[in-house]
């Protein structure tokens, strides 16, 4: 189904009360519900689910299977991988809800691999990359290379996704693309 402003698979379901910018496709079998907020030029493909509460900016591209659960916030430009898995509650119990959700963010630019679990509460710094498969148990910070079960620092990666060496002594750093990082006095990747 198309529209003046984003395109809806037949069978998707959005609910009443979403707001969805020019530009986005929604695919099959994708239930959003009331109180959405999801920016233009989006992706979202088969089989997603967004509850209530859920902001996702624009340009975001969002892989098949996933759930994004109250609390979610999704920052411009970033890639969720299939089947990426979003928890909210730190102690999950039937029937005893939370009176509010911790807040997940995932910042701008950010990429998390598929089948990764984010735990509720972290927040996942711009252009960072989760491998896929990683549990993220903490905040991962900004060109953040985070990998394995529990996720671990392994390493930086610049805006355009490949890896920064970081381990000359150098306190400037230049990715093969051309753009140029430091490392703080904390060790932290700054562009």
């Amino acid at each position: 189904m198309e529209n003046d402003q984003y395109y809806m698979h037949p069978s998707a379901i959005v609910e009443p009360g979403v707001s969805i910018g020019d530009g986005t496709r929604v695919w099959a079998f994708t239930h959003i519900l009331p109180g959405v907020i999801i920016g233009s030029d989006c992706n979202i493909c088969d089989h997603v689910f967004v509850e209530t509460g859920v902001s996702i900016g624009n340009r975001v591209t969002i892989k098949c299977g996933i759930y994004l659960w109250e609390g979610v916030v999704i920052q411009d430009d970033v890639f969720l991988g299939p089947n990426v898995v979003f928890t909210n509650d730190k102690r999950p119990r039937s029937k005893q809800y939370p009176t509010e959700f911790l807040q997940t963010v995932i910042k701008q630019g950010a990429s998390i691999g598929a089948n990764s679990t984010i735990l509720p509460g972290i927040s996942i710094g711009r252009y960072a990359m989760v491998g896929a498969g990683t549990v993220v148990t903490r905040n991962v910070p900004d060109y953040g290379l985070v990998f394995g079960n529990p996720g671990r620092l392994v390493g930086w990666v610049c805006r355009c996704g490949e890896r920064i060496d970081a381990s000359s002594d150098h306190s400037s750093l230049q990715c093969s693309c051309g753009l140029y990082y430091s490392i703080s006095s904390d060790g932290v990747i700054e562009e």
